[in-house]
């Protein structure tokens, strides 16, 4: 096919058809949508209406089309986050150091935490603008999607096949040509689940995202998020409805838009020598298949991508010939002793500030109670979530039409916050008497669990297919086939969704540990509600010493358990 697209406008067989006005259809309105959005985030706080949200259920698709924009903006930021972070962790062991640590940190960060200290920054880029308003939920909403497509990543690239390396050698591909090559594709599978998880991930968080506090001053960013906590505080059940209805909507939407085919075309990237199960294409891709001038322009696109990942250049050193060079001994003294400063001199930071505001050892010692008891919070609900999510991820993974069928559904139910389950819950608790450190516990699990489910089900999916058939061959069934075959071949996606579930644990306990509804207010005993009380009280001293705490908490059951699982997942899948 020539790479000249005028000229091969004009064959006839290349002149735009039905389909081609369909797909331009979508595009061009897409586009509108768009253009009518940007202008309200150049508005002054102050004008009317810029950032005053409603219960009108006719408020609802602009609202929708915000939380979606601010969304998508975030999931952008975060894929080159992933791109950019997660190869120079896995390609550079001095950068893996640092960056391995910084993730595991971050990922246990609360948003609150995020937006306690942010805010100034973007409102100063865009004085008195609802820009910097629109940033800082943007930022907030990146904090809940980045790390765990980069630990997706990050994974893949650790878990090469060795024989694929050796093969890139073999054909001297440069380091830009294996990672176009070979490295984003093995990644593929499991970062298009991941992206989708992020996602919703994104609108477990979207309520404190779209509510921004600065000092004594508190704005609501107009949004589904912003809408429901109005609901919430209003108790109408009706908005809440309406809120999820519009959800349902909007997820639905860029499933079958995005997703969909994005899983589809991922499919492509399984290892395997025999031919897998396959699921019908979805009817996006169909669609694009029958246009004319559409899918020429897209054949035209990959062409070119092909041709950029096919160029010879010269870059930083690839991960096989990163082990050929010895280690220089002074350079990594150099650079341990760098770290270390850097690492002393923030913690150095950090008991300063809290010093000079009146937080003391009982504060601390608090803090560190609560942790632990929201740490066995977290380990409860990660073993409850591994038995129920681990077989029912592996099953849908290994059957690709009922992993088309249960996307959608997966995505919604992922994507449903915590703060709609408070009613039911607050009710409950109040009508019963119930025990709120043990009936709110159920909450830090709703958004987290299906970290494990979504990496499962994306590591069952790249099984490859002719080790299926081995086990199949020589009847291998029942526990064996567990132990034997499919879980070490998962076991880095289980792993990976353990890390990103246990650290979103502990954000999530931020909203989870605290519930309200209208004037009835709940409060579990944890870091989370510690965190929220003194970010409501606007104690920030405090909220520095529970996100430092909590940070601690996390780093270290990381170093403890799961980095020592990852490191042997690793070591076993690369043999």
């Amino acid at each position: 096919m020539s790479r000249s697209l005028p000229s091969s406008l004009t064959s006839g067989r290349r002149l735009p058809n039905m389909w081609d006005a369909l797909a331009t259809a979508c595009v061009l309105a897409g586009i509108v949508a768009l253009v009518h959005a940007t202008p309200q985030t150049f508005q002054p706080i102050d004008s009317p209406n810029a950032i005053e949200v409603t219960l009108d259920p006719a408020n609802l698709p602009e609202y929708a089309l915000r939380t979606t924009m601010r969304m998508f903006a975030a999931l952008f930021a975060s894929l080159v986050f992933t791109f950019t972070v997660a190869p120079l962790a896995a390609k550079s062991r001095r950068a893996s150091l640092i960056l391995v640590p910084m993730l595991d940190i971050l990922q246990s960060v609360p948003i609150l935490g995020f937006l306690t200290f942010t805010t100034a920054f973007f409102m100063g880029l865009f004085p008195g603008k609802v820009a910097g308003l629109e940033l800082a939920a943007i930022f907030a909403v990146f904090t809940s999607q980045a790390w765990n497509m980069a630990f997706s990543m990050y994974q893949s690239l650790t878990t090469l096949p060795a024989d694929l390396v050796e093969a890139t050698r073999a054909f001297r591909l440069t380091p830009w040509q294996r990672f176009w090559r070979l490295e984003v594709p093995y990644s593929m599978p499991g970062l298009v689940w991941n992206m989708m998880l992020s996602m919703s991930g994104g609108w477990f968080f979207v309520v404190a995202s779209e509510a921004i506090t600065l000092g004594d001053k508190s704005w609501t960013l107009p949004g589904i998020g912003s809408y429901v906590s109005v609901a919430l505080d209003q108790r109408s059940m009706t908005g809440v409805w309406w809120a999820i209805l519009a959800m349902f909507v909007v997820i639905l939407a860029y499933d079958q838009l995005l997703f969909r085919p994005l899983v589809a075309w991922s499919a492509k990237f399984r290892m395997e020598l025999t031919a897998g199960a396959t699921a019908e294409d979805p009817w996006v891709l169909k669609l694009l298949r029958r246009t004319h001038v559409l899918s020429l322009i897209m054949d035209w696109l990959g062409e070119l991508g092909r041709s950029v990942a096919s160029l010879r250049l010269s870059v930083a050193s690839s991960t096989g010939e990163r082990h050929q060079r010895p280690a220089s001994r002074l350079g990594d003294a150099v650079f341990y002793a760098a770290a270390a400063i850097a690492v002393g001199y923030s913690m150095w930071l950090i008991f300063d500030y809290v010093r000079s505001h009146d937080v003391g050892l009982a504060d601390l010692g608090e803090a560190v109670l609560m942790g632990l008891i929201t740490m066995v919070r977290v380990i409860v609900l990660i073993a409850l979530a591994a038995v129920i999510w681990v077989p029912v991820g592996v099953w849908i993974g290994l059957r690709p039409e009922w992993a088309r069928r249960v996307q959608v559904v997966a995505q919604f139910a992922a994507a449903f916050p915590a703060n709609l389950f408070f009613p039911v819950f607050v009710i409950l608790i109040v009508r019963f008497h119930g025990n709120s450190d043990i009936w709110l516990t159920p909450l830090m699990i709703l958004g987290t669990q299906w970290y494990i489910l979504f990496n499962v089900i994306a590591g069952a999916s790249a099984f490859p297919g002719d080790l299926q058939e081995a086990a199949k061959n020589f009847q291998v069934r029942g526990f064996l086939w567990w132990r034997r075959v499919i879980f070490p071949g998962i076991f880095p996606y289980f792993v990976t969704g353990a890390i990103t579930a246990s650290g979103g644990s502990w954000n999530a306990s931020i909203v989870a540990e605290v519930a309200s509804w209208g004037d009835d207010k709940l409060q579990a005993h944890g870091l989370g509600a510690y965190i929220a009380q003194a970010t409501t009280d606007g104690n920030f001293a405090k909220v520095v010493l529970g996100v430092a705490v909590m940070s601690a908490f996390v780093l270290g059951f990381n170093r403890v358990l799961w980095r020592p699982l990852y490191t042997y997942a690793t070591r076993r899948l690369t043999l």
